[in-house]
């Protein structure tokens, strides 16, 4: 029993006690101060004028202490937080975890994240908790407008009770639409920084009016810090692997380019020793296939396959005129450079071996283990470079064996050298004329003899002589020569597309061969014969009439039969088709008549008609001839240029 200084009330100890723990319980906040205290002030004998001031006292420890507690749950909140950010790299989840925290601690009805693009000056949202929008979640805000951009120009966190009393320029319809979507009315955003760089933007929302206090913008901005290390670190991250990935990238093509490089020293130093040693274009790519293992194929410039190395499909060959394969060829040939065709192709680059305007071949490579790269082109330009200098070498050979052979040539087809002088000549220099006695006698155009020529010289077989003679073509050989002559002929007119005259001699003395076949080849000229394989025997008679002036000819036929000409293309007669007839049954007309199946009064008349348009003299015995010859020739020049017509169709 306790009784008070006033002797009025006494009290017992367990109501003391219970008063004393209703005021510790009013000090730690769970008790009402006003409606608790006044019975326990009274149990405790507290004088009525200190019972206010009292109760102020501990309504405010009550208060500072809800404070603590609050202040050491935000406290342990951010430890949390910040022992995650050491123990967790994943940006996306510790992000998450940030915004779930500050959604948790301030008690919002919605707290998101947006990430801030220093690019555009756009914010984009991350991370939400809370919302109820999908349009929300993938808001993007423009440069300039909302609260957000508000937070990033002034760096520092800002709040309203009323969104929609926010300042009117910085609303923008978007925005507005999702923050009506979601129902909220107060904000509060604060900037995430990183040394004056804003790196996003942490806001807390209420779907009703609120005034957040400086304590839950202070919690908020240690958040934002957080999250700002966070991205940060993820961005330092990122750009960690990036250079990474970057460096890795530059030591494998690094590494490429030393294993290309180590190839090409390989293949240039076989090429130069396979040079040296006297090896060919079959050494060329057979190097070039073993280093840069794929198959590689030498064409000539008709397509042909000269050599090859590797595993090739037999319809290679078949794309050699396909449009993309001649343009990359071009393209090579006009620049030197080796032309991808794309690796999806049987033939998947190209390097021509030219010189200047000449075009000798091109090489064809298919696909391999690795892909070509700028070295391993390199390289293989450098083995077509080789092979235009061995093309070219085999020809400063070849011409000076073939100056050689034309040598040889001159003086078998001159009269006035010693047959046996001549021979033992040749023998010196290693070529065996001792049987030739046939001569083929070739007639092309002249802007076209010198390719002619090489070409002639490719297609000549061992054991004939292929030359050039004051203007003309010659094959000079055994009796080989002629039976060759038709095949030359045609390959010749085939591959420069052009007409070819071949005219055979008869086999004996070559010089005497060699000045009728000049005589008959001019005859022929004259007549616009220049395409065909002829001999000399039925045209020489005519030939030895005239002078090298091959003009000559159609001159004497114009002025001998030139007014019947025009007389049957006037009148539509056939007085030329009855004096031909006339000339070759012996100048009867009954025999003429016979052979044209005419009445021999028909023929007479005929003949009276020619009278007319030539004078009776021409009958006698002189003018005959000379107007039989001139019959017999413009006969001879039709059938040539039927068979000419017929060869080139």
């Amino acid at each position: 029993m306790v009784v008070d200084r006033g002797g009025t009330r006494a009290v017992n100890a367990a109501e003391v006690t219970t008063a004393a723990g209703a005021i510790i319980d009013a000090v730690m906040g769970e008790r009402s101060v006003a409606l608790e205290l006044p019975h326990e002030l009274d149990v405790l004998g507290v004088p009525t004028d200190q019972r206010r001031r009292l109760t102020e006292r501990i309504s405010k420890a009550g208060e500072e202490f809800a404070r603590l507690q609050r202040r050491e749950s935000e406290l342990g909140a951010l430890y949390s937080s910040a022992r995650e950010l050491a123990a967790i790299d994943d940006a996306n989840i510790l992000l998450a975890r940030i915004v779930d925290r500050a959604h948790d601690l301030v008690n919002s009805d919605l707290t998101y994240l947006s990430e801030y693009d220093a690019r555009t000056g756009e914010l984009f949202v991350r991370e939400t908790v809370g919302s109820v929008s999908s349009d929300f979640q993938k808001l993007r805000v423009p440069p300039g407008k909302g609260l957000a951009s508000m937070v990033v120009e002034q760096r520092t966190g800002i709040s309203t009770t009323r969104y929609e009393a926010f300042e009117s320029e910085r609303h923008e319809e978007g925005i507005d639409a999702a923050v009506r979507a979601e129902g909220i009315v107060s904000m509060l955003g604060v900037p995430m920084l990183a040394d004056e760089e804003v790196l996003g933007v942490i806001f807390v929302a209420i779907r009703r009016e609120y005034e957040f206090d400086v304590e839950e913008i202070a919690l908020l901005t240690a958040l934002a810090n957080h999250a700002s290390v966070v991205l940060q670190t993820a961005r330092s991250l990122k750009g960690l692997r990036r250079a990474e990935d970057d460096s890795r990238r530059a030591v494998a093509r690094l590494s490429q380019t030393l294993l290309e490089r180590d190839r090409a020293h390989a293949v240039h130093r076989q090429l130069m020793e396979a040079v040296l040693t006297g090896g060919g274009l079959e050494k060329v790519v057979e190097i070039l296939s073993t280093e840069l293992s794929r198959p590689v194929m030498l064409v000539d410039m008709d397509g042909n396959s000269v050599c090859r190395a590797g595993s090739w499909s037999d319809a290679v060959v078949s794309l050699w005129g396909e449009r993309p394969v001649a343009e990359a060829l071009e393209e090579s040939a006009n620049t030197g450079r080796y032309i991808a065709l794309g690796v999806q192709r049987d033939i998947q680059g190209v390097s021509a071996l030219a010189a200047g305007e000449r075009r000798f071949a091109a090489l064809l490579l298919g696909a391999g283990e690795f892909p070509i790269g700028d070295v391993d082109a390199r390289t293989v330009e450098r083995a077509a470079l080789v092979g235009s200098l061995l093309f070219l070498s085999d020809e400063a050979v070849a011409e000076a064996e073939y100056r050689a052979q034309g040598d040889v040539v001159r003086d078998l087809l001159s009269p006035n050298e010693d047959r046996d002088m001549v021979v033992e000549i040749a023998r010196r220099r290693g070529i065996d004329v001792s049987t030739f006695d046939s001569l083929v006698y070739l007639k092309v155009p002249a802007e076209q003899r010198e390719v002619a020529l090489r070409k002639g010289r490719m297609l000549t077989p061992a054991g004939l002589l292929f030359s050039e003679l004051r203007g003309s073509l010659v094959i000079v050989g055994s009796t080989r020569a002629h039976e060759f002559a038709r095949q030359m002929r045609d390959e010749l007119s085939a591959s420069l597309r052009t007409e070819v005259l071949a005219v055979l001699p008869p086999s004996g003395d070559l010089s005497r061969a060699f000045a009728v076949a000049t005589r008959v080849a001019r005859l022929l000229d004259g007549l616009g014969v220049r395409n065909g394989l002829v001999s000399t025997e039925e045209y020489l008679p005519y030939a030895s009439l005239f002078a090298p002036d091959s003009r000559e000819i159609n001159e004497f036929i114009g002025r001998a039969l030139g007014a019947l000409r025009r007389n049957d293309e006037r009148r539509g007669g056939e007085l030329l088709r009855t004096l031909r007839a006339y000339v070759h049954n012996g100048a009867s007309p009954a025999r003429t008549a016979r052979a044209l199946n005419y009445h021999v009064n028909t023929v007479n008349q005929r003949l009276e008609r020619i009278d007319s348009l030539l004078g009776a003299e021409w009958r006698m015995d002189e003018p005959y001839f000379r107007l039989s010859m001139a019959v017999r020739l413009d006969e001879m020049r039709e059938n040539l240029l039927d068979r000419s017509g017929e060869l080139r169709r």
